[in-house]
């Protein structure tokens, strides 16, 4: 690698941050003005900016990285690696802190957006549809993967296979929720149906993820080690710890949610309290992932979940919380999966016909299992259709849970960073098709009928004078 800037100090870290925010939010705003999701604009700036288009196919690229495929290329900025595996680098792991931040900020922001109570209001429809929206997306996405055992699947990696299938289970309702309102239908008993199960589906999906994690790393550890870590090691004490953390977690969660009611009532409306949240939040995360063997994603989602239960607190946090996530880290987290996880060099055509079948089988899971429940609650096929293809958007959860897998930490089990472009691609089409079949799916809907010896609501309305249209009573929209 021949760079004319060589990035292994805090100065030139600066100056790759910046480039990264400009391109992040340039293509961010592209991206959100044609209608697809921001995170799909953080993403193509880091492969633009990145080696894997023009570093390793042109030859030069804005900022470069070794990762260790052989290639080599000329760069503006190297992203220093230090030297060897054991020696911390500026650079390259910088950009991995910055990220690993970012990712556990999303988390938590999200755990914090979780309303409990309007969870336990919603009804056993939800939380079966949501069940259906993991259960049926994780049996296909495992299916599909044992007969590539030429790319790393198979049932040789059963592993990967599992997390090929955790993969497929995330749902994002943000692009469903900005249709919904747009339509005027997210207040009616489907539009909060779908946002509810949508919600309960990444409280699920995160545990499960968290299951399979677990036990990937038991199974590629050394049960020779003596002691705390080779109890670790095994598979029952795997499932111990994770039921253990969770056990913590929670029962100390209970004494956290008491003492941030306190502190509200002390300070409110104060910078204390999403500091002390940014503290409870990385405890949480270290003790997952260091002590429990839990993924830290696990505790930063379960620490925002504990103090959302501190409303007015976790309201104020969240909105401190996201300034910072939104603004430096985050979009480092999602240019940092374009820079570093995405290479076109060498990828096979069994990678790119997995990845379209993929997307395929995530997309008809969702519509499928969570429609199938829908109907089974007497909604009819239309309304249960609408159910399912509100349940199949993806997003940042899907990239959160895809980075999560491919990490190093996994060892041998570790899925291959080569589906990440799996992942980018089913958030593309769902995001594409989802607005547009929820769009045909209610302009389908039958109109009430009008009241008996009156006019239809459109009729009525264009026969009153408009100075008095504002004193008409509001026609409930239909459910």
């Amino acid at each position: 690698m021949n760079g004319v800037f060589y990035i292994d100090n805090g100065l030139g870290f600066v100056i790759v941050l910046a480039i990264i925010l400009l391109t992040t939010k340039l293509c961010g705003l592209l991206f959100r003005k044609i209608g697809l999701p921001q995170v799909l604009g953080y993403i193509v700036a880091g492969i633009l900016i990145g080696p894997a288009i023009f570093g390793e196919l042109c030859g030069f690229s804005i900022i470069g990285l070794d990762k260790g495929n052989g290639t080599t290329y000329n760069c503006l900025f190297l992203l220093s690696s230090g030297g060897g595996e054991d020696i911390f680098s500026l650079g390259s792991d910088g950009l991995s802190i910055f990220a690993k931040i970012g990712v556990l900020l999303l988390m938590f922001s999200t755990g914090l957006e979780t309303n409990l109570k309007e969870l336990k209001n919603t009804g056993l429809a939800a939380a079966m549809i949501a069940c259906a929206g993991v259960a049926i997306p994780m049996v296909l996405g495992i299916l599909i993967s044992l007969p590539f055992g030429n790319i790393g699947l198979g049932t040789a990696h059963i592993y990967q296979c599992v997390f090929i299938g955790a993969i497929l289970t995330a749902t994002s309702v943000a692009i469903t929720v900005s249709v919904l309102k747009e339509l005027g239908k997210i207040s009616t008993k489907l539009g909060t149906t779908i946002v509810s199960a949508a919600i309960i589906d990444d409280v699920i999906g995160i545990v499960v993820l968290s299951i399979v994690t677990g036990i990937a790393k038991a199974g590629g550890a050394d049960a020779s080690v003596g002691g705390f870590a080779g109890f670790k090691a095994t598979i029952y004490g795997t499932i111990i710890m994770i039921v253990a953390f969770f056990i913590v977690a929670i029962a100390l969660g209970f004494g956290i949610s008491k003492l941030f009611r306190w502190l509200e009532k002390k300070w409110p409306q104060t910078h204390r309290l999403p500091v002390f949240s940014l503290v409870v939040c990385f405890l949480y995360s270290w003790a997952a992932e260091e002590i429990f063997g839990v993924a830290d994603i696990t505790g930063a989602f379960l620490a925002g979940i504990i103090l959302s239960t501190a409303h007015h607190a976790s309201e104020y946090t969240d909105k401190k919380v996201e300034v910072n996530t939104y603004t430096m880290f985050a979009p480092v987290f999602f240019a940092n999966i374009g820079i570093s996880s995405i290479s076109f060099l060498g990828m096979s055509g069994f990678i790119i016909l997995f990845a379209f079948l993929a997307v395929f089988m995530g997309l008809i899971g969702k519509i499928v299992g969570c429609g199938a429940v829908a109907k089974c609650f007497k909604y009819n096929m239309r309304e249960s259709t609408i159910a399912g293809v509100g349940m199949m958007a993806r997003g940042e959860v899907a990239l959160i849970v895809t980075a999560t897998v491919t990490d190093a930490s996994l060892g041998a089990n570790a899925l291959g960073q080569e589906f990440m472009i799996m992942t980018v691609l089913l958030i593309l089409v769902s995001s594409i098709l989802t607005p547009i079949l929820l769009k045909v799916l209610y302009s389908k809907e039958k109109p009430l009928p009008p009241p008996e010896g009156g006019l239809p609501a459109e009729e009525l309305a264009e026969s009153v004078p408009a100075e008095q249209t504002a004193e008409l009573p509001e026609v409930p929209a239909a459910e």
